[in-house]
């Protein structure tokens, strides 16, 4: 056998009701090929012998202590054996209904699975539940697998009343199997090799069933998609080199091929492929773990989808539609904050609507249900804090599938159906509720303005020169005070000490500080003041945030350095290093022109 023919590599998931034999067939598969360590299958026998323990084949696989005492598989197990055809990855998916979560895991990566269903207890609750998953994870190639039929005697009636009802249901999915295959694990019957026992069954074995699916290469001719986990950045002996690092979702890249990042949509070229102990690269595809260097820099930040721009784009929005599968203790609910991870993006999300919750053992489906309990399945609107990018299942099923965290675990799973409008957001909702209930008192902000001499604005100070822009906030401050203008400035720093007993800078947290500092803003300026602030690595979104959340009144940005925002026009741009005392006047002269400082001088 060359190794020519052994290049292709195919993972397939086993997946099914617990005790319905999965491992069992995974592990006489492995001895039926001769794919497991020599001694291994003695060792395990003796194991077993020493515990006065009838030897099982599932012990192959299921080398966890926990696992075996127990009698159930807990995790994903991955083994591997190959053919003349190629090379597999057989994914051991737990069967245990609390364990839905692992087998998500493991089947997410599947190219293909085997559904595994015991002849004697028939269609169980967890066959059609694991059922759905598949169609959900948009695995096309699906195998059923009869198990046991030694314990109905190889009764073909029976094999053909599973497959009857279990097509149906799986028909209702929009999924077909490409074949129900009777077999008795224990026995070795109908593995690897076909038995006289199972005369009357025409169809594949499990073995000639793995050579039968097709292993398709869509993955690399599908658009490019690298979520970017990480930005290295170097300083030593005059690198400058940015490396923006992830693994490819799919597609591929090239030097020279033009590139967006979205949400941010800032745009670049790729100057150089980067990887660790390789030649140099000229081109990177699917699955693999690299970095790129740009033409021009651009500062993103974790998580943004690095796309070609000669590709379909992906959707950026806050809000979408999707089909999730939950597995929280606790039930998925609205007016809480959750965390979705969407691909290298971690973002605060909310249940906005349920649509409909379908029950996955019979598809049955409730459509007023004010809640998603543990093991539904659910149709609903979802919305992140800010816009994230995704593509919609159908299209490109690597980048259009999340999971949803609650309490620092994952509680669900989920397909991205339909980009929502998003322009009535949680957000929007909150600030014109807000405002319309807003109390003030009797003094109007022109009389305010008369008094005081000064109207009110919110000064925000950006750009990543920390200490500039301190110090000029600060004497900005200070020169208003001076000329009796009602001023008041506050560190970001602030906001998150004054209000978090325990501090913390995910981007959960952050998002969490630039709403509480747009409330806080919206606060000052009502109260006729001149507010000002200074926060480093704000992006677009973030500074209409703060718009939105101190409207009715006004913002100004200044940007201190390079302007590193997309879209967004700073009112002023200062140079890198500038003087305090200039960039003061500069600011004081804007504040003029928009007719904030009435009367000044300095």
């Amino acid at each position: 056998m060359k190794d020519s023919n052994l290049q292709h590599q195919m993972n397939v998931v086993v997946v099914g009701h617990v005790d319905h034999g999965k491992s069992t067939i995974i592990g006489r598969l492995l001895a039926d090929t001769h794919s497991i360590p020599d001694g291994k299958l003695e060792q395990v026998k003796a194991t077993c012998t020493r515990n006065a323990k009838p030897f099982e084949y599932a012990f192959l696989l299921d080398a966890l202590k926990d696992e075996q005492a127990q009698g159930i598989t807990i995790d994903t197990a991955r083994s591997f054996f190959k053919t003349e055809k190629r090379r597999y990855i057989i994914i051991d998916a737990p069967g245990h209904i609390e364990f839905l979560k692992n087998m998500i895991t493991g089947a997410s990566r599947a190219d293909a699975a085997f559904i595994v269903i015991d002849a004697k207890e028939g269609i169980q609750e967890n066959s059609r539940r694991h059922g759905y998953i598949m169609s959900m994870l948009g695995i096309n190639q699906v195998a059923v697998i009869v198990n046991k039929m030694d314990l109905v005697g190889y009764n073909e009636q029976k094999f053909n009343e599973i497959a009857r009802e279990y097509s149906e249901f799986l028909g209702r999915l929009n999924l077909r199997p490409v074949s129900f295959i009777p077999i008795s694990a224990i026995n070795g019957v109908n593995i690897g090799a076909r038995s006289t026992d199972i005369a009357w069954h025409k169809g594949p074995t499990v073995l000639e069933q793995f050579d039968a699916f097709e292993l398709k290469d869509s993955r690399t001719s599908l658009p490019f998609r690298l979520p970017v986990q990480d930005i290295y950045k170097f300083t030593e002996a005059g690198d400058d080199r940015r490396i923006f690092a992830g693994t490819i979702s799919s597609g591929t890249a090239k030097v020279g091929d033009e590139i967006v990042f979205l949400p941010s949509g800032k745009t670049s070229s790729i100057k150089s492929i980067e990887s660790f102990n390789t030649t140099e690269k000229k081109k990177a595809s699917t699955g693999e773990a690299t970095g790129f260097t740009l033409t021009k820099q651009v500062y993103v930040k974790q998580g943004e989808l690095m796309v070609k721009a000669s590709d379909p784009m992906p959707l950026v929005g806050a809000r979408f539609r999707a089909n999730i599968f939950w597995m929280g203790k606790a039930p998925l609910i609205r007016e809480k904050r959750y965390t979705i991870k969407l691909n290298a993006t971690r973002s605060s999300l909310k249940l906005v609507n349920i649509i409909n919750v379908i029950d996955a053992s019979d598809l049955s489906s409730e459509k007023n249900k004010q809640q998603v309990d543990r093991h539904d399945v659910a149709e609903c609107i979802l919305e992140t804090l800010r816009p994230v990018a995704f593509d919609l299942v159908k299209d490109i099923k690597f980048t259009g599938r999340f999971v949803i965290i609650d309490n620092y675990e994952i509680a669900g799973a989920g397909i991205i159906l339909e980009k929502v409008a998003d322009q009535d957001s949680t957000l929007h909702d909150y600030v014109r509720d807000r405002e319309f209930s807003w109390e003030s008192g009797t003094i109007s902000p022109a009389e305010r303005a008369a008094i005081y001499g000064h109207g009110a604005k919110f000064v925000v100070f950006t750009g990543d020169e920390t200490t500039t822009k301190d110090i000029i906030a600060t004497e900005l401050e200070k020169q208003l005070i001076h000329s009796s203008f009602k001023t008041y400035y506050l560190r970001m720093s602030n906001v998150i000490r004054g209000l978090d007993s325990d501090i913390k800078y995910g981007p959960e947290e952050r998002e969490e500080h630039i709403r509480r500092l747009g409330e806080l803003a919206r606060i000052l300026t009502d109260s006729g003041q001149i507010f000002i602030t200074s926060v480093t690595n704000v992006d677009d979104y973030d500074i209409k945030t703060l718009q939105l959340l101190n409207s009715p009144h006004e913002i100004l940005v200044v940007n201190i350095g390079e302007n590193k925002f997309n879209s967004l026009v700073p009112d002023l741009n200062l140079e890198a290093g500038a003087k305090a005392g200039a960039a003061v006047e500069a600011v004081f002269s804007l504040l003029r022109q928009k007719k904030v400082l009435l009367d000044f001088q300095i």
